[in-house]
């Protein structure tokens, strides 16, 4: 029997497969999108959206484009963050990135169409949810993704690199590159279901609590993982000079404060009565992953 996140992925995959096509001219640039949306990733940020509404007895089948729209906002922040004027990386997810397949300009512009294209998928009516709830979607995702969230801390983190930095700036970066996202994950999935306030309010401080929580342990992957085993330039973090937690606190500090803050995001579920074996199972592979 697969895992929860394998089911989400497999389900997800089919989604996403001839999603992106065109009869136009512009097919060098859905080759290149459909070349980073479809890379071998984890796809932890959309079945985080699928476990939460499945939670509340909502079907994963029909929050798929929901979960669609949010890996296309990850899949465009990937290739963004790859190009030679950002982390200029050549691998991501086992394979070239994709300015080197595609060249610069066509994995700018394959970013971009991600990117306006997530939202034209989450604008789409879905069934069953008021339209006031599917707007409060759209507004998640624009802020969790902009400046304000993903964005920004990509600003400041581009901005720090190579210099001193202090841990305030390594909790803003990861905070808003990274946690944002995954954090928007939660609060768009607990939008299916008629949730309170008081429920939603504890879901997205498990998920900003996750997502930092994810960061953590990413950081210690830079320093003990090998490319192989990430599928992305190991050591670069340091290489590179980036502000992370390994460089401020050491690796095994960063892996309590991984755990502790996961602990902080559970409680705050458990306070509201929210028990959810599916983000249990999520949760859990946020500690001991490899990659």
């Amino acid at each position: 029997m697969g895992s929860y996140l394998e089911f989400c992925k497999t389900e997800l995959q089919a989604y996403l497969q001839g999603l992106l096509h065109t009869d136009g001219l512009a097919t060098r640039l859905y080759e290149a999108m459909n070349y980073s949306l479809m890379a071998d990733g984890k796809r932890l940020r959309p079945a985080l959206l699928m476990a939460t509404a499945q939670t509340f007895g909502v079907e994963r089948q029909r929050v798929l484009p929901a979960a669609a729209a949010l890996e296309m906002i990850h899949c465009y922040s990937l290739i963004h963050d790859d190009l030679p004027c950002m982390d200029d990386d050549s691998l991501r997810r086992g394979q070239p990135t994709n300015h080197v397949v595609f060249g610069e300009a066509i994995a700018l512009l394959a970013g971009d169409g991600l990117l306006t294209e997530a939202f034209a998928l989450l604008a789409r009516p879905i069934p069953e949810v008021p339209a006031e709830r599917q707007l409060r979607m759209i507004q998640i995702l624009a802020s969790r993704a902009g400046a304000d969230g993903m964005v920004g801390g990509q600003a400041v983190d581009v901005e720090r690199t190579g210099g001193q930095g202090t841990l305030t700036d390594v909790q803003f970066i990861h905070l808003h590159k990274t946690a944002r996202l995954i954090q928007a994950a939660v609060e768009i999935g607990s939008l299916f279901p008629d949730l309170d306030e008081k429920a939603q309010e504890a879901l997205s401080t498990y998920g900003e609590a996750l997502g930092l929580a994810f960061q953590m342990v990413d950081d210690v992957l830079d320093v003990v993982g090998s490319t192989s085993e990430l599928g992305k330039t190991a050591g670069k973090d340091e290489a590179e000079g980036k502000l992370t937690y390994p460089r401020f606190i050491g690796i095994e500090e960063t892996r309590r404060l991984a755990e502790e803050t996961i602990a902080r995001g559970q409680e705050a579920l458990h306070r509201c009565g929210i028990h959810s074996p599916y983000l249990a199972e999520l949760q859990s592979l946020v500690l001991v992953r490899s990659h």
